[in-house]
C-alpha cells in the first residue's frame, strides 16, 4: 500500500490483470514509474512497437525503446502486450512503395508483412504473452465493411487472415487479437461480428478481440452497448480485453478549448462513469481477460492533443500531480 492508497492490481488480482499504455520516457519520471509499480501489472509499449517506430527502414529494425520497456516489465514482474503489427496509421510509407518508388506488388508487400512480424515474433518471443496482430480493419461508415487502407487496396481483405496466420505460425504460443474503437457500438459491433465469425469459421487463428474504450462522460448508451458486445463476442468463444481505457471529459464533436481545469460535477460523472464500466467489467471477468489504460496519469495523455489540439483532457484515474482521483476510488471501493 502506498499512503494508505489500495493497489489497483492487488484490488483485481482475482479479476484480471491491469494494464498501461507507457512511454520510455515514463520509466525515467519518478511519478509515473511509482504508479506503474504500485498499480499495474501489465504494460502495453503506447508507440514503441508501432511500425514507423520499430521498423522505421526496410532493412532497419529499432527495438532500443521497446526493450527498455520489456525490460521494465520482465524485471516488475508484469505481463507484455504487443501493439501492433497491421495498421493503416504509423506505418511509414516505404511498406507501400517498391525500388522506384511506385506502389508494390501484392507479392511484396506479403513478405514484407511475413518479415516484419516473423522479426517482432522471434526478438520478444517468450516475453510478449499477446500482440495485437491488426489494429482498426473495419471501416467507420456503415455502408462499408473494411477500410480503405493501403493494406487492404494492395492484398485485399486477406490481408486480416494472413497476418493472423503469419503470427501463429511466428509464434505459436502469443494470444493473438483483432483490436478497434467503438465495436461496442451497434453499427461497428455487428460489422466486426461477422468479420471475426467468418474469419473463425476459416481457422483464423484468433483467439481474442481488443475493445479499445476509448470513450467519454456524455455516451448515455455506453453500458448497455457495452453489455451487449461483450456477449455476443463471446458467444463466438474468444477472449476479450479492454485495451485502451480512457473516459474523456468531452464528447468526441465537442471542440471547446476555454476549460482549463475539470469541474468537480465532471470529475464526479467520470467517477460514476467509471464505476459503473469496472462494474461490467467485473461481472464478465470470465471472459475479460485484461483491463489496459491508455496512460498511467493525467500529467500527460493522447487525448491532450485529439481531437483537439493542444487541448488538455484529463481522461485517467490519477491526476496532473499523479494522485488519485474520484475515479480511483469509484473503481477500488466495491463489495
Amino acid at each position: 500500500m502506498n499512503n494508505g492508497i489500495k493497489s489497483l492490481k492487488e484490488i483485481y488480482r482475482d479479476y484480471f490483470p491491469i494494464g498501461a499504455a507507457v512511454a520510455v520516457e515514463d520509466l525515467c519520471d519518478e511519478g509515473q514509474k511509482n504508479l506503474l509499480l504500485e498499480h499495474f501489472n501489465s504494460l502495453t509499449a503506447e508507440n514503441a512497437m508501432k511500425f514507423e517506430r520499430i521498423h522505421p527502414e526496410e532493412k532497419n529494425f529499432v527495438f532500443e525503446n521497446s526493450d527498455k520497456i520489456v525490460e521494465f516489465a520482465i524485471k516488475n514482474n508484469m505481463k507484455i502486450r504487443g501493439h501492433t503489427f497491421v495498421w493503416h496509421n504509423q506505418t511509414p510509407d516505404w511498406v507501400f512503395k517498391d525500388n522506384s518508388g511506385n506502389r508494390v506488388s501484392r507479392e511484396l508487400l506479403i513478405e514484407r508483412l511475413r518479415l516484419h512480424i516473423n522479426a517482432l515474433c522471434e526478438h520478444y518471443r517468450g516475453k510478449v504473452y499477446a500482440w495485437d496482430v491488426v489494429n482498426e480493419a473495419v471501416e467507420d461508415k456503415e455502408d462499408h465493411l473494411f477500410r480503405e487502407s493501403e493494406w487492404y487496396q494492395i492484398i485485399g481483405e486477406e490481408y486480416i487472415e494472413l497476418a493472423f496466420r503469419i503470427a501463429r505460425e511466428a509464434d505459436p504460443y502469443a494470444q493473438l487479437y483483432y483490436n478497434d474503437y467503438n465495436n461496442e457500438k451497434p453499427y461497428k459491433l455487428e460489422k466486426t461480428y461477422k468479420l471475426l465469425k467468418e474469419l473463425l469459421d476459416k481457422g483464423t487463428p484468433i483467439d481474442g478481440i481488443g475493445i479499445q474504450g476509448h470513450w467519454d462522460i456524455h455516451d448515455s448508451e455506453l453500458f448497455d452497448n457495452l453489455k451487449r458486445a461483450i456477449e455476443l463476442y463471446a458467444s463466438l468463444g474468444i477472449k476479450i480485453q479492454i485495451t485502451e481505457l480512457d473516459v474523456s471529459m468531452f464528447a468526441f464533436n465537442d471542440h471547446r478549448r476555454d476549460i482549463v481545469a475539470p469541474s468537480r460535477e465532471m470529475l464526479e460523472v467520470q467517477a460514476q462513469v467509471y464505476k459503473k464500466l469496472f462494474e461490467i467489467f467485473r461481472s464478465y471477468k470470465d471472459v475479460i481477460t485484461s483491463v489496459t489504460f491508455w496512460g498511467i496519469s493525467d500529467k500527460h495523455t493522447w487525448k491532450d492533443n485529439f481531437p483537439v489540439k493542444n487541448r488538455k483532457d484529463w481522461p485517467l484515474l490519477f491526476d496532473e500531480e499523479q494522485k488519485p482521483k474520484p475515479a480511483f476510488f469509484s473503481v477500488t471501493d466495491f463489495n
